[in-house]
């Protein structure tokens, strides 16, 4: 009986080992690919002035969610929207890169309960991620950040982390990464936990994602409500520490108490502009708050996707853009992708000069595109970053 048990034990492990190295090699691949796909599409057609254009300009986003997802971020991949080729093959200079660690199931932009069940607990366990994160907000984000630092210690990747404000000038063959929470869980309560996160490379801060949380309510929460008291001691404690705070799906009354307590500039890193696409309100700030962000040095990204802009297109990216320069002015707006975050899009990084000729093609001033493809966010972080 003794062998027969033994050998019971070793095919379980045999089992268990063979499921998870099938739910690895095809469950997970298949859901990023399904997640983070883009719509099928003839080759943009991009005049030469265009590209000579885009070519001249330092492209930046604020915002992508690639380190999400198990695939390694240095090799080129046929899903996804983002990786460092493809980075560089769409002239890329600087990408933020959002760590997301917590989202409920059942997510929607109308309301969702905080204690829904988890989707990013399955993901992690999905994708092996190390036992310590199966439990832990706050190790999914310091894994994501290591994740990060991994792909910026091999010095073949000519890639590096922007933890000040020297950083940002690097040789024309190195990409430049920012670290952002999504949302603050990663504290868990603790402020503490601002420090740990700032020691691993994080330089933005959201407050909220899907769901109200310990710092106040979320666009997409049940209470709508404004910071607590720890929310207040946070949002405080990162303004003292040059951390960039991010209120992209904070609610209005949670982005209307920052904006009482901190002069500092804010950044939404994905989104859009109401009035430019009313049906998009259960998503996006409406048009007085983002023009009180922008009349004090703040920065909107406009992301690509359908709950954030009517038409995603490039011609729809394009006008959203244009839309945004009009309400916020041209130094307030730039490129927010959301790239990875479980949204279709109609391009990839690697293809953003359709963008640069949309705008182009709009008749946009050639001094604004580069603002808005690039230089503000340069600029921004030049502003906002530590010394």
């Amino acid at each position: 009986m003794g062998r027969f048990f033994r050998w019971a034990a070793i095919l379980t492990v045999l089992f268990l080992f063979a499921g998870g190295a099938y739910v690895f090699g095809h469950v997970v691949p298949d859901t990023d690919a399904k997640m983070n796909a883009v719509r099928d599409h003839a080759p943009y057609v991009i005049s030469p002035e265009a590209q000579a254009l885009h070519d001249s300009i330092d492209v930046a986003d604020l915002h992508a969610d690639t380190l999400l997802w198990k695939r390694d971020p240095a090799k080129r991949h046929d899903r996804g929207q983002v990786d460092l080729p493809r980075l560089r093959e769409g002239g890329v200079k600087l990408q933020i890169f959002s760590a997301t660690t917590k989202s409920p199931d059942g997510q929607n932009f109308d309301g969702n309960d905080a204690d829904a069940a988890d989707q990013i607990t399955k993901l992690a366990q999905a994708q092996l991620w190390p036992l310590r994160t199966w439990n832990s907000i706050y190790e999914r984000a310091a894994y994501q950040a290591q994740r990060l630092q991994k792909l910026e210690a091999n010095k073949n990747n000519k890639f590096i982390i922007a933890r000040t404000v020297s950083d940002l000038v690097q040789p024309d063959d190195v990409v430049i990464g920012l670290l952002l929470t999504e949302g603050s869980h990663p504290l868990e309560g603790k402020l503490e936990n601002i420090d740990r996160l700032y020691d691993e490379g994080y330089r933005i801060m959201g407050l909220q994602h899907f769901f109200d949380n310990k710092l106040g309510g979320s666009l997409h929460g049940r209470s709508q409500s404004g910071l607590t008291d720890f929310g207040r001691a946070a949002v405080t404690a990162m303004t003292e520490k040059d951390i960039i705070i991010d209120v992209a799906h904070s609610s209005e009354a949670t982005v209307r108490d920052v904006l009482s307590i901190t002069d500092a500039p804010l950044m939404l890193s994905h989104g859009g502009v109401v009035s430019h696409c009313p049906r998009t309100k259960n998503r996006n700030l409406p048009d007085d708050i983002l023009i009180e962000m922008a009349n004090r040095g703040s920065l909107v990204g406009i992301g690509y996707f359908q709950g954030v802009i009517c038409d995603i297109t490039p011609k729809g990216i394009a006008a959203a853009i244009d839309h945004a320069v009009v309400v916020l002015g041209p130094e307030a707006v730039a490129l927010g992708s959301d790239f990875d975050g479980t949204v279709e899009t109609t391009l990839d990084t690697s293809e953003l000069a359709a963008i640069t000729q949309a705008l182009m093609d709009r008749g946009m001033n050639e001094d604004i595109i580069r603002k808005v493809m690039g230089e503000n966010a340069f600029t921004f972080l030049s502003l906002n970053l530590p010394e």
